[in-house]
């Protein structure tokens, strides 16, 4: 058994390790066009209990973003913790919804394992029940709680990546194609080795299929004032946040502007 702070350094450590490289690292793979690696997405997404996101995030976000349509795209004015309760709530809502669409153009009901999505939530449940007869409650609960922290530092680089940035709707009630300029992007070194350059985010929206070491700067996306580490710890202060990313918003807007024309 651990001791109360020994818990806590086990649950922090695993948080960390399934939000920067356990789902950072099955996001790059799920984008790869061969089934093993979709597979080996999947498999890395279980040990955070977020397999839903591989549906959601490519065939929802990456469609959605910079819209008030995506449960990922962070709004402007909106602080983290709001946002963590819309995406997380949001983005399982969404991978139902995707699956049943799917389905229901194939004409093959959502009640069987053909719905990755009751597939998953299967997986997860099993998994859990598994470790916590195979090992102890202590290792369940341990597991649970670095999932969620996982997850929420996911999601907290998910509201930092798309804040206040929007695309604009057409006459015919369509969006704009993405362009670099609907996604932050930040070229600190310490960031993009830790994240495999998923802070060069405006080329991954253009070419979600690239391979992470390919990935480009554009001069037309805007830049975050600092890393990711020091752009998370920020967010987590919504009212300096919230401050510093609107004089940021309004000066790269600004400087994209006057390059561009």
């Amino acid at each position: 058994y651990f001791s109360g702070w020994e818990f806590a350094g086990v649950v922090l450590s695993m948080g960390i390790l399934c939000g920067t490289l356990g789902i950072n690292v099955a996001h790059e793979l799920g984008h790869r066009p061969d089934k093993l690696n979709r597979f080996l997405a999947k498999a890395t997404l279980l040990t955070s209990l977020y397999m839903h996101f591989y549906i959601e995030h490519n065939r929802g976000h990456h469609q959605r973003v910079g819209t008030h349509e995506d449960p990922a795209t962070g709004r402007k004015g909106e602080g983290v913790y709001w946002f963590w309760v819309r995406s997380v709530f949001g983005s399982w809502l969404s991978a139902w919804s995707l699956e049943k669409k799917r389905l229901s153009k194939k004409g093959v009901s959502i009640w069987g394992l053909q719905n990755e999505m009751l597939c998953y939530n299967l997986i997860q449940i099993s998994a859990l029940a598994l470790v916590g007869f195979v090992f102890s409650l202590e290792i369940l609960i341990a597991w649970i709680l670095a999932s969620i922290f996982g997850i929420l530092l996911l999601e907290t680089v998910n509201y930092l990546e798309h804040y206040g940035l929007e695309r604009d709707q057409t006459d015919n009630g369509s969006y704009e194609h993405v362009h670099p300029s609907h996604s932050w992007n930040s070229n600190h070194p310490l960031s993009r080795v830790l994240l495999f350059d998923l802070t060069r985010h405006s080329d991954h929206h253009a070419n979600p299929t690239r391979p992470y070491p390919l990935l480009r700067h554009f001069n037309a996306a805007p830049e975050l004032p600092t890393g990711y580490p020091g752009m998370i710890l920020l967010a987590l202060l919504p009212p300096a946040f919230k401050y510093i990313m609107a004089r940021r918003l309004k000066a790269e807007t600004k400087r994209i502007a006057l390059e561009s024309s």
